[in-house]
C-alpha cells in the first residue's frame, strides 16, 4: 500500500476485452489478480486510471515511491508520464476479478478510428467522412485502440466505504433525482443497480445519439427518461427539469456531467425549487473547451 494506507491502493491490471455499446460509448473490461483487493463501494464509485503514452507497453507511474509517488510522477516529462484520468466503475465481478469501465469516445468516429495526426487527421487508410468535432483526447484514443493484454494501473479503493462514492442519500429521503450526460451515464447506471427496491426516483440521462441509449435497470418506482442532444445543440437537461412536476417529500439530487450544465441544474434546484443545498450532490465531470489535463493543472495552481 502507498499513500493513504487505509483507503486507497494501486492495482495493476490489463484489458480482458472491449465491447462497443453505441456510437460514442465503449466498454473496456479490466482484469488481473490485484483487482481481488479492489473494494468498490458500488453506486458512482470513481477511481483514477493511469494509461501508457503512445508507444509505451505500460504506464510510466512510480507508484513504488510510496507517499512520494505523486511528486515523482509529476517530475516525469509530460510526453512520458502516465496519462491520468478519472472514471467510474460500471460493474465489478469477484471471480475472475474484473471491472467494467465505460468510455465516452468523444472525437472517435463510429468506425472506431481516433484522429492521430496533426490537425486531427484520421490514420492512413481510415474511411473519409465529415469532421466529428475536436480530436479525441488521449483516454478516448487509447480506449478505441485497446486490445486484450494492454496494461494499465488503477488507483482505487481498498475499503468499500470510501470518499470516492458521492451518492449517499440520507435515510429520510422522499425521492431521488438523477441527472446525467453521457460522461456520467456509467455512474447513473451504477446508482440504478444499487437503488433499494421501492425507491422513488426521477432520472434524466442525455446522450448525443439515440443509438447510445442503453437498457438500464429501472425497477418499480423509477421513472427513466432519455434525452438525445442534437449536434451542436445545448443540453436539454435543464429544460426537462424545469418542466417536471416533482413528487412530494424531501428530495435528494445527484447531478453529473458538463460543469456549466451541472451548475445551472444545481442553481435551479436550490434557488427556484427550494431544495436544501446539502441534499444536492453534484460533480463536473468535464468542462466545455477544457481538457482534463488543463483542469488538473488549474487545480494544482490554486492556493491550498
Amino acid at each position: 500500500m502507498t499513500g493513504q494506507a487505509q483507503e486507497y491502493d494501486f492495482f495493476p491490471a490489463h484489458v480482458v476485452r472491449t465491447r462497443r455499446l453505441g456510437p460514442t460509448m465503449l466498454r473496456v473490461t479490466f482484469g488481473g489478480g490485484a483487482l481481488r483487493s479492489f473494494a468498490g463501494g458500488g453506486r458512482d464509485q470513481s477511481f483514477s486510471l493511469f494509461l501508457p503514452q503512445p508507444g509505451q507497453d505500460e504506464p510510466d507511474l512510480p507508484y513504488a515511491e510510496g507517499e512520494g509517488w505523486f511528486a515523482a510522477w509529476r517530475a516525469i516529462p509530460a510526453d512520458r508520464r502516465a496519462v491520468m484520468r478519472s472514471y467510474t466503475v460500471r460493474a465489478q465481478r469477484a471471480e475472475p476479478p474484473e471491472l467494467d469501465v465505460d468510455f465516452a469516445l468523444h472525437g472517435v468516429g463510429a468506425d472506431g478510428h481516433a484522429p492521430s495526426g496533426p490537425g486531427g487527421h484520421p490514420p492512413a487508410g481510415a474511411p473519409a467522412g465529415p469532421p466529428a468535432g475536436p480530436p479525441a483526447g488521449p483516454a478516448a484514443a487509447w480506449a478505441a485502440a485497446a486490445r486484450p493484454g494492454a496494461r494499465v494501473v488503477l488507483l482505487g479503493p481498498a475499503v468499500a466505504d470510501n470518499r470516492s462514492v458521492a451518492f449517499r442519500p440520507p435515510a429520510d429521503t422522499g425521492f431521488v433525482l438523477l441527472l446525467a450526460d453521457e460522461t456520467a451515464l456509467p455512474a447513473a447506471g451504477g446508482i440504478l443497480d444499487w437503488l433499494p427496491a421501492g425507491t422513488r426516483a426521477l432520472v434524466w440521462i442525455e446522450v448525443p445519439d439515440a443509438a447510445d441509449i442503453q437498457d438500464l435497470p429501472a425497477p418499480a418506482g423509477v421513472d427513466l427518461t432519455w434525452l438525445v442532444r442534437a449536434p451542436g445543440a445545448p443540453s436539454g437537461l435543464l429544460p426537462a427539469l424545469r418542466a417536471a412536476e416533482l413528487p412530494a417529500g424531501a428530495p435528494y439530487a445527484w447531478i453529473a456531467g458538463e460543469s456549466g450544465t451541472v451548475k445551472e441544474l444545481r442553481r435551479h434546484l436550490v434557488r427556484e425549487r427550494g431544495v436544501d443545498r446539502r441534499a444536492v450532490a453534484f460533480s463536473g465531470y468535464w468542462r466545455r473547451g477544457a481538457s482534463e489535463d488543463r483542469l488538473r493543472e488549474e487545480a494544482y495552481a490554486r492556493p491550498s
